[in-house]
């Protein structure tokens, strides 16, 4: 990578601590034949510095807690009392992101308003089908501007909702990112206003989306065209269909069941995930893609990265969205994180960073299946630390409602053990952003011992394949304004009150806004986080203003606004509240 120190540069933690010397003792003999006191000048003092440890441990119980925690590997689970938190917002830092918002949107809204997607760079914007957009941009960012209290952008947006936004497009669109974009967009504008009119767009596309589930196996096609009300499969992935893709429409489809109190959408998704569990690996994970005629889960690749991420995510959040009524979703849940804990989680070889690995199915000669481990972790996955920390106070609780942070007792074992894998994988996203922009590339990769890069310039935990100074730059190097890391930062700051994580947060603000604002207005990708002056990619991602900013806002904002006991956030950030269903699972 040209002109890259960073790749040269070691990204190893300090040396630990060596022990401490035990303490020597601080009386000699006495050899004077005086007889002594009741209590000898050493006694006394000794007495005296026990009692000033009996008061300061009286006062500040963590000063010994804390270190046994940490020594038993549950230090950041509380194990006596509640710590007090501050949870009020930050509001220097909160209007700065509105004012980012801001900047963001009256740019697109200037130059491109009812496109699907801007390049902040040329001023234009441009739709996904070749028939015209359904106004990705513009319902991917509602939600937003009502939480930031923006309520002239707001009502501009609004209008175009209801007056210009068409899904009567004979095109193909992704039936995925239109139901946790556009159809989360609507529900949860609809959530946070009770604006009739979000709710009967959102049957609508609901509607139009429903025949891509006309299946063998019930699992819904890739694409859907929204005019014809039919479903396609990709020409990609000779016609098989991604299983995050498939098991990440089901918080949008109940949701709006519940509201219109149609079964019709809460039967579709149900039943894939009926399917789902039908066919489940006997190790609890899932491979990336499944066959929709027969349901079963074809031979590729087991990744919590891209095409296989949400699918963890969504176990977990329908047993929220339930209230934890849906019993069969904390038990897929739990199935798989333990297929996740032991299997596909790893530490690096200095640093002992935790991290994510993918497993690649390969057949020798003889045509027998092995599985090759493969120490490579996308930006992705970046929210599975905050999202196993949400499980491990949900799902993995013993007890409800929980404190804040936990009491170890109100956490099951592998609730305590999830919390813990938790905080460490936000640490290694972190640890990922030391970079020259102090932004996290796309891909990273952990040195093994079988690497083949012992002697090598190579960082001794994590590197950017492909990064020589000189070479072009690879695609893993990339920024494209992904809102991961911050998300579980704002989970992790929720539920812990720990301000290290306002400050993480801050710090990946700022490096977003010294790389990647474009002073015309607008945020662009960058396209190597090791070379400064950085050099952009034309295009501003839907999610920067519907979830990075959205959970940077969060994030120093007062806990009383959409709190996690009350609102479930889909995968594209849009909060849908709690629900107590009337019905429950029949599988």
């Amino acid at each position: 990578m040209a002109g890259r120190s960073s790749e040269l540069r070691k990204r190893n933690t300090a040396n630990p601590p060596q022990g401490r010397d035990t303490a020597k003792e601080a009386a000699d003999q006495q050899t004077d034949t005086k007889p002594h006191s009741a209590l000898s000048g050493s006694s006394y003092l000794v007495l005296l510095l026990l009692s000033a440890v009996a008061v300061l441990v009286y006062r500040n119980p963590s000063v010994v807690t804390d270190p046994l925690a940490e020594f038993i590997g549950t230090a950041d689970v509380q194990r006596q009392v509640p710590r007090l938190a501050n949870f009020s917002a930050d509001i220097p830092k909160r209007d700065a992101v509105v004012a980012a918002f801001k900047h963001a949107w009256l740019a697109y809204e200037r130059d491109a308003m009812g496109d699907d997607e801007y390049h902040p760079i040329s001023r234009k914007g441009s739709n996904l089908t070749a028939a015209g957009g359904i106004g990705y941009t513009v319902v991917d960012s509602l939600d937003t501007m009502i939480i930031m209290g923006l309520h002239d952008e707001y009502a501009r947006a609004r209008e175009w909702v209801a007056t210009k936004m068409s899904f009567d497009q004979d095109a193909e669109f992704n039936t995925f990112e239109t139901t946790i974009r556009v159809l989360g967009g609507l529900l949860s504008a609809y959530a946070l206003t009770e604006d009739a009119m979000y709710l009967e767009k959102a049957k609508d596309l609901a509607d139009r989306i429903l025949p891509a589930f006309d299946t063998p196996s019930g699992l819904p096609l890739s694409h859907i065209n929204l005019a014809e009300r039919k479903g396609y499969k990709t020409p990609d992935n000779r016609g098989l269909v991604s299983t995050a893709e498939v098991s990440t429409l089901q918080l949008e489809f109940r949701y709006l069941s519940y509201l219109t109190e149609n079964d019709v959408y809460w039967d579709v998704v149900e039943k894939v995930m009926k399917t789902i569990k039908a066919n489940s690996l006997h190790t609890g994970l899932a491979s990336i893609f499944m066959n929709p005629e027969d349901g079963r889960f074809a031979m590729s690749a087991i990744r919590l990265g891209s095409r296989g991420d949400s699918y963890y995510e969504y176990l977990l959040k329908q047993y929220i969205q339930t209230n934890y009524s849906e019993k069969v979703y904390q038990e897929m849940y739990d199935f798989a994180i333990n297929g996740v804990q032991n299997f596909l989680i790893k530490k690096s070889e200095t640093a002992r960073l935790t991290y994510t690995s993918e497993l690649i199915p390969e057949r020798d000669g003889a045509g027998k299946l092995t599985w090759r481990l493969v120490p490579k972790q996308d930006h992705l996955i970046c929210f599975f630390g905050g999202s196993l920390m949400l499980g491990a106070v949900t799902a993995g609780a013993v007890e409800q409602p929980v404190t804040i942070p936990p009491h170890t007792k109100q956490l099951s074992a592998t609730g305590q053990r999830d919390w813990k894998t938790g905080v460490e994988l936000i640490e290694t996203c972190m640890r990922t952003h030391e970079t020259a922009t102090g932004l996290s590339p796309e891909i990273v990769h952990f040195r093994i011992p079988s690497d083949g890069l012992s002697g090598s310039s190579i960082p001794n935990d994590w590197y950017i394949k492909g990064a020589k100074p000189g070479a072009p730059t690879p695609y893993d190097a990339r920024y494209i304004l992904r809102p991961e890391t911050v998300e579980s930062l704002f989970i992790a700051y929720r539920l812990t009150g720990d301000e290290r994580y306002r400050k993480y947060g801050w710090q990946i603000f700022q490096a977003i806004e010294k790389h990647c604002k474009i002073e015309t207005g607008g945020y662009a990708s960058i396209l190597n986080v090791d070379k400064v002056p950085v050099e952009h990619e034309d295009k501003m991602e839907t999610f920067l203003m519907s979830e990075t900013l959205k959970y940077l806002y969060l994030l120093f904002e007062d806990d009383s606004v959409l709190p996690l006991n009350k609102y479930v956030f889909n995968t594209e950030a849009h909060p849908f509240p709690i629900i107590n269903p009337t019905r429950h699972a029949n599988f």
